[in-house]
């Protein structure tokens, strides 16, 4: 298998590239079912309502990708603090570090603005992931510096608090229209105003990434090099970071199922039931604590699961080799996978809808399409060290 270069020296954990790839795939399936599939439905507790589906099958297809945003954003921050402290070891400054998060964000908004928005088909000032990320990030910027205890507190705060917060100080409204757009970036996710669309506001998001950077320096803390799959790696250590792991997943997963019992506090969707779906009935358009518990506690299972393979000979081989390299490549594949399966597929033209095996099929085609241009792409990248592409 062909391998993507590195861009710099840098620390590496391939758990964490694993867990990034791996949702990646799954939001691409999101994607992909959502040009294609005509039973995909979403909008989870925007402005309060949930959508109906057809049927269980089609629910669970869409409930299995929720894994993909918390994983993704909390990734960005751990990611984000082994940048820093790479960039502080080569020589960097932290007004340099801080110079370039801001250009990191601010490529991230005009990314959404020119080439996410229209691939959904709405106007340029959707608000979406990448345009959630980007803000964050400039906000994190100047954040970073404060102690990690009180990014922890605060990221937590923000998290547990977020469903109090009352922005009806600020006018909304077809009326206000910019008020309302200020509201919906804040926490109102909104689908109606246009053109001043959003559906992920920073909070809690942005408690998310400032856990993640807190986690990476958790990492850093414990050494990453002694963390790596080699020989001289202490296999203590790596058992026992590997139960850390999986303890705070399940830990998660176990406040999830206290939330969702309760039925209260956390819980902007409640449950109507006790069957299967009516517990896995969450809000996203904004993220519950239910959600981000759920969410949270497949990022650290999929942490865990790359920590445990990736002492194998062949994980960076086949399967797993193609979820490193698109871990490594993540923004590459998420701009370019949303105008590849925008592109009417083989199977069809116009009106035609595809049967739900023929999406299954354009999504792996697409899959196995993309890693290999993102394989040329990490290429550049590494051939290119100073051009803007080191943004993407």
């Amino acid at each position: 298998m062909e391998s993507a270069p590195p861009t710099a020296p840098t620390i590496r954990l391939p758990f964490i590239d694993f867990a990034r790839g791996l949702v990646m795939v799954i939001m691409a399936w999101d994607h992909v079912s959502g040009f294609w599939n005509p039973g995909h439905r979403g909008g989870e507790g925007l402005q309060g309502d949930f959508p109906t589906f057809p049927d269980f099958t089609q629910f669970m297809l869409r409930f299995v990708t929720h894994w993909a945003a918390p994983t993704f954003i909390f990734l960005t921050g751990v990611s984000m603090a082994l940048s820093a402290h790479r960039r502080l070891a080569r020589g960097d400054s932290e007004r340099a570090i801080t110079v370039h998060l801001l250009k990191r964000g601010a490529v991230l908004m005009l990314l959404a603005i020119f080439l996410e928005s229209a691939a959904f088909g709405l106007p340029p000032l959707y608000f979406g992931v990448i345009s959630c990320i980007g803000l964050s990030l400039i906000i994190m910027s100047f954040a970073r510096r404060l102690p990690v205890w009180v990014i922890v507190v605060l990221s937590l705060a923000i998290i547990l608090l977020h469903p109090f917060l009352n922005l009806d100080w600020i006018p909304g409204g077809p009326i206000h229209p910019w008020g309302h757009y200020l509201r919906g970036i804040i926490h109102e996710a909104s689908l109606d105003v246009f053109p001043f669309f959003v559906l992920y506001p920073i909070l809690p998001w942005l408690g998310v990434m400032g856990l993640g950077w807190a986690f990476g320096k958790v990492l850093l803390d414990t050494d990453p090099k002694a963390l790596e799959p080699t020989p001289e790696a202490d296999p203590q250590m790596r058992r026992r970071f590997l139960m850390l792991l999986a303890g705070i997943g399940v830990a998660l997963l176990a406040g999830w199922f206290v939330v969702r019992l309760l039925n209260g506090y956390g819980n902007l969707v409640m449950r109507d039931g006790n069957d299967l779906q009516s517990w896995l009935s969450m809000s996203k358009y904004p993220p519950d604590l239910a959600f981000l518990l759920w969410g949270l506690s497949g990022t650290f299972l999929f942490m865990a699961l790359g920590f445990a393979l990736e002492g194998q000979v062949w994980f960076s081989r086949g399967v797993t080799g193609i979820l490193l390299d698109l871990g490594r490549a993540a923004l590459f594949f998420y701009i370019t996978h949303l105008w590849f399966y925008r592109i009417t597929p083989f199977f069809g033209q116009g009106e035609f809808t595809p049967p739900l095996i023929a999406v299954v099929v354009w999504w792996v085609i697409g899959i196995l399409v993309l890693w290999r241009l993102g394989l040329r792409w990490e290429r550049y990248k590494h051939e290119h060290p100073d051009s803007l592409a080191q943004y993407i």
